[in-house]
C-alpha cells in the first residue's frame, strides 16, 4: 500500500477542501499595492513617485498614466545596468543574486533578468500550487511516491562579479528544498553536466534504475531526451522503461504542435498538464483537467497588464507603441489576443515578455498561449499569429496522417518579383508531394483567417513548402548555442535570418 503517497494525497485534499472560489481581481489589486508598497524607496519608485499613486483614489489608473511600457532593452538601458554595476535598491529593494540568462529566439547576446529571493520564493510557492492542483487530476496515490524527471538547463551555475546567473530552469532547480531531492531526477550530478547530449546521455545510461512518474521540461527537448532513451535501450516506448509514468508537465509554448509526435512516444496515455515559467516569473499553470488552459497565477508577486495585440500597437520589432491602450485583468474579453505585461517582485515594471496569450475564461483567469509579439507576420497583410499557424499545422498533421512538431516560415518575394510565403516544416515523413501540402496549407490558412484570404487575392501570391527532419531545427537551434533549457524555435524569421537559415538547411 502506497502509505506516504497516502498522506501526501490526503493532505492535498484537504488543503484544496478548505480554499475558497479565488477572487482574481481582489488578488491583482492586492498584488499591485503590494509591488508599489514594497518599491515606493527604490530608485524607480522614487523616480515615479510611487507613494503619490498609492495615495490615488484609482491606483492601477495612476500607475498606468505614469509609468511607460517596457521591453529588456529599454529597462536594461534605463535601470537595470545599474545592477551590474554594483548598485542596490533599483527597480526592487536590495540586490538580486541571481540572473536569469535569456537569449529567447533571437540568438542575440543573452538578456540578463533579475531574479530576486522575493521571486524565488513566489516560484516554489507556485510549484506547490501546482501539487496542490493534482488532485483535481485523480490520480492514485503511489503516483506521489515516484521521481520527477526535471529536463532544464543546466544547474552549473555560473559566478559573474556578485551574483550567479543560468536559465531560470536551472536556478529554480539549484533552489530545490532537500526535501524533494529524492524524487528529483535526474540528480544533482547530472543535471550540473554543461553539455546537452552529455546530459542526455547520463540520462539514458541511468533510466532503467529511476522510476519515474512525471516529466516536466519543452516539450522538443523532452521528445529528444525520450529518443535517446528509447533508442540506447532499444525498445519501442517510454513506458518500457518507466511503466508508472503518469503525468507530463509541458512549458514555455503550447504544446498542440508535439502532441502527435509526443504520443509516438508513449505507449499509454500520458495526462498533460501545461504550464507557463517564463525567466521573468512563473506565469500561469492548468488546474484541472476538463481543460489545457493555464490560470494565472493571481496572488504570486506578479501583477498583469494586457494590450490589445493589433497592428496599430505594434512596432515592427515587436515591442509596443507608446499610446498602445492597457487594461486590467477585470476589463479583459474573451476572443480577443493581448500582448501579457508583467509588473514583478524582480523588479520589472509593465514589462513586455512579448507573448500573446487569450483569455479561454474568465471567471477563473485562465488563458492560453497565442504566439510572440515578434512572430506576427503581417506582410501584405496576411496578419498570421502562431496560434493560426499551429492551428493549420495540427490540420496538415490530421490531413496527411504526419506529425509536425516544428516550422519556421518567412515572407518574402519570389523569383517573379512577387510576395509568397515560404515554409518549412519539421516532420519525420519528407517523402510527401510538398507542392500539395502546400496546397492544403494554403486551403486550411484561408479557411482559418479572413485577412490571410483577402491577402491571398491581392499581393500574397501564394505558399511554399520544404518538407525536412525535426533534426535540422534542432541543429540549427544548437549551433547558435541555445540547445535545450527555455530555448524555442523561432516561427517567423526576416529576409536575413531565412537566408541563414537555409543555406544551413542545404548544409545538412
Amino acid at each position: 500500500m502506497a502509505i506516504i503517497g497516502n498522506i501526501i494525497k490526503g493532505v492535498i485534499n484537504l488543503r484544496n477542501s478548505i480554499s475558497s472560489e479565488t477572487d482574481h481581481i481582489k488578488n491583482q489589486k492586492e498584488t499591485l499595492k503590494f509591488l508599489l508598497d514594497k518599491a515606493k524607496l527604490t530608485e524607480f519608485g522614487k523616480h515615479y513617485k510611487f507613494s503619490k499613486i498609492l495615495d490615488s483614489s484609482h491606483p492601477y489608473k495612476a500607475f498606468k498614466s505614469t509609468i511607460p511600457y517596457f521591453d529588456y532593452d529599454k529597462i536594461h538601458n534605463d535601470w537595470w545596468y545599474k545592477l551590474h554595476e554594483g548598485k542596490d535598491n533599483v527597480t526592487w529593494p536590495g540586490h538580486p543574486d541571481y540572473f536569469a540568462l535569456s537569449s529567447g529566439t533571437t540568438g542575440k547576446t543573452s538578456k540578463r533578468i533579475p531574479v530576486t529571493d522575493d521571486m524565488i520564493e513566489a516560484i516554489k510557492n507556485a510549484g506547490i500550487k501546482q501539487v496542490l492542483a493534482m488532485e483535481n487530476f485523480d490520480l492514485p496515490a503511489d503516483f506521489f511516491e515516484k521521481e520527477i524527471m526535471m529536463l532544464g538547463s543546466s544547474t552549473n551555475l555560473e559566478k559573474n562579479n556578485e551574483h550567479v546567473e543560468g536559465e531560470i530552469s536551472g536556478i529554480s532547480a539549484s533552489r530545490i528544498p532537500f526535501w524533494f531531492r529524492g524524487f528529483y531526477k535526474p540528480g544533482e550530478e547530472i543535471s550540473k553536466i554543461d553539455d546537452w547530449d552529455e546530459r542526455v546521455q547520463k540520462i539514458a545510461e541511468h533510466a532503467k534504475s529511476w522510476d519515474i512518474g512525471a516529466l516536466s521540461g519543452i516539450p522538443s527537448w523532452m521528445e529528444l531526451m525520450m529518443e535517446k532513451v528509447i533508442d540506447y535501450h532499444k525498445v519501442d516506448h517510454i513506458h518500457e522503461i518507466w511503466p508508472n509514468l503518469k503525468v507530463y508537465t509541458s512549458g514555455g509554448v503550447a504544446f498542440g504542435p508535439y502532441e502527435k509526435s509526443f504520443k509516438r512516444l508513449t505507449g499509454k496515455p500520458v495526462e498533460v498538464v501545461d504550464t507557463y515559467l517564463a525567466s521573468e516569473g512563473f506565469i500561469a499553470l492548468q488546474t484541472r483537467p476538463e481543460t489545457d488552459a493555464m490560470q494565472l497565477l493571481t496572488d504570486n508577486g506578479i501583477f498583469f497588464e494586457f494590450v490589445p495585440f493589433q497592428p496599430d500597437y505594434i512596432n515592427p520589432d515587436g515591442s509596443l507603441k507608446a499610446n498602445s491602450p492597457s487594461i486590467s485583468l477585470e476589463d479583459v474579453e474573451l476572443d480577443q489576443d493581448y500582448v501579457l505585461l508583467v509588473s514583478t517582485v524582480s523588479g520589472a515594471w509593465r514589462y513586455s515578455i512579448g507573448d500573446t496569450i487569450q483569455f479561454i475564461d474568465i471567471a477563473k483567469a485562465e488563458i492560453k498561449i497565442t504566439g510572440r509579439t515578434k512572430f506576427f507576420l503581417n506582410t501584405v497583410g496576411s496578419q498570421l499569429s502562431v496560434n493560426k499557424m499551429d492551428a493549420a499545422m495540427k490540420t496538415l498533421e490530421d490531413q496527411f496522417d504526419i506529425d509536425i512538431s516544428e516550422y519556421t516560415i518567412c515572407a518574402k518575394r519570389g523569383e517573379d518579383d512577387e510576395f509568397y510565403h515560404y515554409w518549412y516544416l519539421g516532420t519525420s515523413d519528407t517523402s510527401l508531394d510538398s507542392s500539395k501540402v502546400a496546397e492544403a496549407l494554403d486551403e486550411a490558412l484561408q479557411a482559418a483567417n479572413k485577412n490571410y484570404k483577402v491577402a491571398r487575392t491581392k499581393a500574397l501570391k501564394g505558399v511554399k513548402v520544404e518538407l525536412i527532419k525535426p533534426k535540422v531545427f534542432y541543429d540549427w537551434n544548437a549551433r547558435n548555442k541555445k540547445k535545450g533549457g527555455q530555448v524555442k524555435m523561432e516561427r517567423v524569421m526576416n529576409e536575413e535570418k531565412f537566408e541563414d537559415w537555409e543555406k544551413f538547411v542545404q548544409e545538412h
